[in-house]
């Protein structure tokens, strides 16, 4: 196999494509791994709880040899899907593999309607996901396109002192222009995240997701998994650009998005998910998933022993923290997955002086005969995008869905399988129609 043809392959674990069609192929080629968890005083399984009987999901796949992963291009893992931010490409020099990383001003727009001045990675805001295998020799070529001098930390990864991205301390500043390489390899699995370590800089967006895969994957096994970012930003009506020194938050987003923009995550009926949730930001978020038991399963630090695992449905990430979370999709449906602060499931949120009077928002519900008379009319402030929202991932959600859906929202759709192939169908027409040039 040539040197291009073998580059193509590895750079396309970025792609939607391949990354589907490897998971494809390593669900057919292996058997699944019967989990045997313990369950705890209150019933609920802690491993594999039991599916639907009308569920058929795609048989968990076995960890393959790290071999096949430089012989095939493929991962030897599951990829971690985060909707909205793309993956970072890398290609391998010998035994290392090399990520080329650019901290950039962005247009970012985390509703469709609004552009906002932001900074991030590679382009994004958040920056694209690196993925890596515990034992990676990486490398990370940062080159500093901004206006002024950054750095680059890596949350919970435990490096060499001279890698640890800590201007003053470990290195000098990246003065813009400028590049500086890091290098290092990987001790650890888990859920970390890359960031500039200034302060306002963090503000401004610059984050991103770097998930270290472990050689031997866990069980239970996961058929899915996804990486959520939680951010807030302060911008007034008049202005695009976030205020880095505000303490009152009127955005909130999940991977660079407002709901209803947020990308809903797709699930089989059946199959066991991961979500891994990462804050960086000025407020803890209490995320919650309706319709489901979770375990939490690791945090920062790493996978948590399976007889400390604990059930819940709301799991509060504080700032600067990572948590995941398992559960299997038993119980088909859109479900909401939401900060539970009530300001967090708004948008465009200001100071008030006298009744809520914004045009952006719209009263829709019924509305009794002397509304107006009672103290503290209005407070449901509620509006239908449907239109302003085209993704092949909304596809089949009831009409009216955007009106329940802001702030810091997404949704798990837990689809059967007929819902399941016409939403695949439809992306395929969406790749084919965005290749063309029509998208």
């Amino acid at each position: 196999m040539s040197e291009s043809r073998r580059d193509f392959l590895r750079l396309g674990v970025t792609g939607v494509a391949t990354a589907a069609a490897g998971l494809v192929a390593a669900r057919a080629q292996t058997p699944p791994i019967p989990p045997t968890p313990p369950v705890d005083h209150s019933g609920h399984d802690m491993g594999q709880m039991a599916p639907q009987p009308e569920a058929k999901p795609a048989a968990p796949a076995a960890s393959k040899p790290r071999t096949a992963e430089r012989r095939t291009g493929q991962p030897s893992y599951i990829p971690v899907e985060t909707p909205d931010i793309p993956r970072m490409p890398w290609r391998m020099d010998g035994n290392v593999k090399v990520f080329h990383i650019t901290c950039d001003v962005v247009k970012s727009r985390f509703v469709p309607w609004r552009e906002t001045n932001t900074w991030g990675y590679n382009g994004s805001t958040p920056g694209p996901t690196v993925e890596a295998v515990e034992g990676d020799r990486v490398r990370f070529v940062v080159e500093n396109r901004l206006p002024e001098a950054t750095v680059m930390h890596w949350h919970g990864l435990e490096v060499p002192i001279e890698m640890d991205g800590v201007e003053g301390i470990t290195q000098d500043f990246i003065a813009p222009g400028d590049r500086f390489v890091y290098e290092f390899t990987l001790r650890q699995n888990g859920t970390f995240f890359y960031h500039s370590h200034r302060p306002m800089q963090q503000m401004m967006g610059m984050i991103g997701l770097f998930i270290v895969h472990p050689k031997t994957a866990h069980t239970p096994r996961c058929d899915r998994d996804f990486g959520l970012i939680l951010q807030e930003w302060a911008t007034l009506p008049s202005n695009t650009t976030p205020n880095t020194l505000a303490m009152e938050f009127n955005w909130l987003t999940i991977n660079g998005k407002s709901a209803p923009s947020t990308t809903p995550m797709l699930v089989r009926l059946g199959e066991r998910v991961r979500i891994r949730f990462v804050n960086l930001g000025m407020d803890h978020h209490p995320m919650h998933m309706h319709g489901h038991t979770w375990y939490t399963t690791g945090t920062e630090g790493g996978r948590i022993p399976r007889a400390l695992w604990r059930p819940g449905n709301t799991e509060l990430i504080g700032v600067a923290q990572a948590r995941d979370v398992e559960f299997v999709a038993n119980n088909p449906g859109d479900w909401m997955l939401h900060c539970h602060l009530p300001h967090h499931m708004m948008n465009t949120m200001a100071s008030m002086v006298g009744p809520m009077s914004d045009p952006a928002h719209q009263h829709m519900g019924p509305v009794a005969p002397n509304a107006r008379e009672v103290p503290g009319y209005p407070q449901d402030m509620y509006m239908v995008m449907d239109d302003a929202i085209k993704k092949p991932e909304a596809h089949g959600l009831r009409p009216g869905w955007t009106g329940a859906m802001m702030g810091m929202m997404t949704l798990v759709r837990v689809l059967k399988p007929e819902m399941w192939d016409r939403i695949q169908e439809l992306k395929t027409e969406t790749l084919k129609a965005q290749a063309r040039g029509e998208g």
